[in-house]
């Protein structure tokens, strides 16, 4: 057992699954370009609200791999010069429709983030494409994606969509993020049978449902929404990491068939007990801070995981005790963080 005399180093931590995104804002060397024309990645020194012509940025027919963000690139044109592209990035730039691709066979991956794009649309000949990325666009309606049966990721975060829908070709799909749209309903996701993560935080979901099919299913984070149970995940047996803080979850239960749970996060929900997860013996990762925790013989819960070494119990009534973090210790000897501040024996 770990004594109380340990010292404490303070290192903060911060550790939240759902999938963000940042852009790159990466400016490459510029090689003799000539006045008023850029190179691939180079950014030109204009009023930014003013889109960039496409026909001024030279692009080599030869490279795999184009990188074109933050340039202020209004239209897409000019692609078809791109004989043996595989990765195409656009991210911030001021591109409202997709278009003028056909010719992009050779495309693994597509890039919009942060664009003005409102429509999923003419993506038909990229049968190649394996990551789509159109994040942080204006999109209502998941859609145009029948032909992109080799898609594995699909990045659709900080959008309007307002359904899950038409994702029945994507066989091959591996992760789909669906984070901060309006969704208010899990559904339409059967056979997705591949599929390892799934995040759908910051929506309107009021209950977990219609995910039998996602045996396959490691990472699930619904964060932030508006829960007020655990359940439907029984089917889940693969599942890993489980994300559910923010929410109005007031009991922990449901978890009887996730056994291979090593992270759980429940924090900030009004769960006043740990109780029904002795059987999470493979628990590495334990977030409850922010609830209603006022028992301490509720700590012998977790005294199965003897590999957990992160807890998150802070903001909790128990945590008014002047012995809390020793008690913490003395409870559970494996954990080697308590909330954001490591312990060194």
């Amino acid at each position: 057992m770990a004594s109380g005399g340990g010292e404490v180093q303070d290192m903060e931590v911060d550790k939240r699954a759902e999938s963000e995104e940042s852009a790159d804002d990466d400016i490459k060397e510029k090689r003799g370009v000539p006045d008023g024309e850029v190179q691939n990645g180079e950014q030109p020194t204009e009023d930014p609200e003013t889109p960039v012509n496409l026909e001024t940025i030279i692009l080599d027919p030869e490279a795999e791999e184009v990188d074109l963000n933050h340039m202020r690139i209004g239209a897409m044109q000019g692609f078809e010069v791109l004989k043996k592209v595989q990765t195409l990035c656009l991210r911030q730039n001021l591109i409202k429709v997709i278009e003028n691709l056909e010719q992009l066979v050779t495309l693994n991956e597509l890039d919009l983030y942060d664009n003005q794009i409102r429509i999923l649309q003419n993506l038909e000949n990229l049968s190649q494409l394996q990551i789509l990325d159109l994040s942080f666009n204006l999109l209502k309606r998941i859609e145009g994606l029948d032909s992109l049966t080799q898609l594995k990721r699909l990045y659709l975060v900080n959008n309007k969509i307002s359904r899950v829908e038409n994702l029945n070709s994507l066989t091959q799909l591996r992760l789909l993020e669906l984070g901060s749209n309006r969704i208010r309903e899990i559904e339409n996701l059967d056979v997705l049978r591949d599929l390892d993560s799934l995040f759908l935080g910051k929506n309107k979901i009021t209950k977990l449902q219609n995910m039998d099919s996602l045996t396959n299913l490691t990472v699930l984070s619904v964060q932030s929404n508006r829960l007020l149970k655990i359940e439907g995940l029984q089917s889940l047996v693969n599942l890993r990491e489980l994300y559910l803080s923010d929410n109005g979850i007031q009991v922990l239960e449901g978890l009887e068939n996730n056994t291979k749970l090593t992270t759980l996060d429940v924090a900030s929900n009004r769960i006043k007990r740990i109780q029904n997860i002795r059987h999470l013996t493979e628990l590495q990762e334990f977030w409850m801070n922010d609830n209603l925790l006022d028992n301490w013989a509720d700590l012998e819960e977790l005294s199965g995981a003897k590999v957990l070494q992160t807890v998150y119990l802070e903001r909790n009534p128990i945590q008014k005790d002047n012995q809390y973090r020793r008690k913490i210790m003395l409870a559970l000897p494996s954990v080697r963080q308590i909330d954001a501040t490591f312990v060194r024996f």
